[in-house]
């Protein structure tokens, strides 16, 4: 099995040593995709022979499908630069390039991701098993979706691996709610886009949902004040998502009873 590791960036000079060293006794290729990095990251990358390809931000779903149409081998792990492999799924992917009997109907592998958060692996909860499929042949996988939250599409049998991918996502309680906000808007432009309409109640219904989910029927209870932490946010997320939804559609409604009839008059 060979293997392309993908990643796309933009100035992740904080995070992508890590990543990089935790790839590199497995990577057969190293692919980075940027799209205009000005900090070190280019010079991190220097250090661990990697391929640099710099495409312009096109958007989430276009960039990693890049990643896909430039990889040189015919397994891609598609990883992000704030992500990196622990000792267990290191140890998995290193068993799987040797094997003589990967399947010849298995088209990607699953594994589940933890976040590390305020100094904590967070085990409960929303976040976590987070099972995605990152191992996988590329001809047989596209990414789709929206502004945020690309998914992929596979055709074939997936298996299922047990080591994590480790997961540093945020700085900070800041940079968690500052991303929170940013995700909700991109969120909120997509569904208005696509005709997703909701209502009055609809911000704190979701909000509620989310938070009973998250911290009651998944037990983020169990990570201790960062749970309640996770669960807050979450739900002030979701809050914000439909909310910022609903301005747009009372912003729509004025401009087309604004807009003149076809005979010229309003």
């Amino acid at each position: 099995m060979k293997i392309t590791f993908g990643i796309i960036t933009l100035n992740e000079a904080t995070n992508l040593e890590r990543c990089l060293n935790s790839i590199k006794q497995v990577a057969d290729e190293i692919l980075i995709v940027d799209s205009g990095s000005t900090d070190r990251s280019r010079m991190i990358s220097q250090q661990f022979n990697v391929r640099w390809i710099e495409i312009p931000w096109p958007g989430y779903v276009t960039q990693k499908n890049n990643v896909l149409q430039h990889a040189m081998h015919p397994w891609v792990f598609s990883i992000d630069a704030d992500e990196a492999l622990s000792p267990e799924l290191l140890r998995e992917i290193k068993t799987l390039k040797v094997s003589s009997d990967l399947g010849e109907d298995i088209s990607g592998y699953s594994m589940p991701r933890c976040v590390f958060y305020d100094q904590r692996w967070i085990r409960h909860g929303d976040w976590y098993p987070d099972r995605l499929v990152r191992l996988f042949r590329k001809d047989c996988a596209r990414f789709t979706g929206g502004r945020i939250h690309e998914r992929l599409e596979i055709k074939g049998r997936t298996a299922r691996l047990t080591g994590e991918i480790e997961h540093h996502s945020f700085k900070n309680q800041a940079d968690h709610w500052e991303r929170c906000q940013k995700y909700a808007a991109l969120w909120a432009a997509d569904k208005f886009e696509q005709g997703r309409t909701t209502n009055r109640l609809s911000p704190l219904l979701h909000a509620a949902f989310r938070w009973l989910r998250g911290y009651v029927v998944r037990c983020g209870f169990l990570n201790g004040r960062r749970g309640w932490q996770i669960a807050k946010l979450s739900a002030k997320e979701v809050f914000l998502k439909y909310r910022l939804l609903r301005e747009l559609q009372t912003i729509n409604r004025r401009k087309l009873d604004q807009s003149p009839e076809p005979n010229g008059t309003k």
